[in-house]
């Protein structure tokens, strides 16, 4: 997008002095500690940001391994790279898609739920007496016997 990330959050195997050069150069922060022997005083400023790091990145992480668990995202056998490119993009999409329909069945059930007591509740909007008693006038249900009755 014409400029680079505030951080990058890598593995080990990722932080050579190559990498951290190059990070360096163009002001962009790895995560990790530092090469060498490690301070005997680090800031309190530092851990936070250490801690914060690693938190951010084991959120991605996760969202991966459930990609392969879920998703299949670890079946990817295509032999042209623009096949598993594809693959991993439909792959992610799901994911979202699968995340969305999450928060919005959550979002749902939360407007028939009594946040007290955590039982679901009838709709403000239906009064079940009142409709029960219209079908029974318009002879749509018969309650003696319990059961539907078909319109004449």
């Amino acid at each position: 997008f014409g400029y680079y990330p505030e951080s990058v959050h890598v593995d080990k195997i990722y932080r050579t002095r190559e990498n951290r050069n190059w990070c360096k150069e163009r002001g962009i922060r790895i995560s990790g500690p530092k090469l060498g022997r490690p301070p005997k005083n680090v800031s309190e400023e530092e851990k936070k940001q250490a801690h914060s790091d690693e938190c951010f990145r084991n959120a991605i992480e996760g969202k991966f391994g459930q990609a392969k668990r879920r998703f299949s995202l670890n079946l990817v056998m295509t032999k042209l790279p623009e096949t598993s490119i594809t693959s991993i993009a439909i792959t992610f999409l799901v994911v979202n898609l699968s995340k969305l329909l999450r928060q919005f069945l959550s979002l749902f059930l939360s407007l028939f739920t009594n946040n007290r007591t955590g039982e679901l509740i009838k709709p403000p909007f239906i009064n079940f007496d009142y409709t029960l008693n219209n079908f029974y006038v318009l002879k749509l249900i018969d309650l003696s016997e319990n059961s539907w009755s078909k319109v004449a």
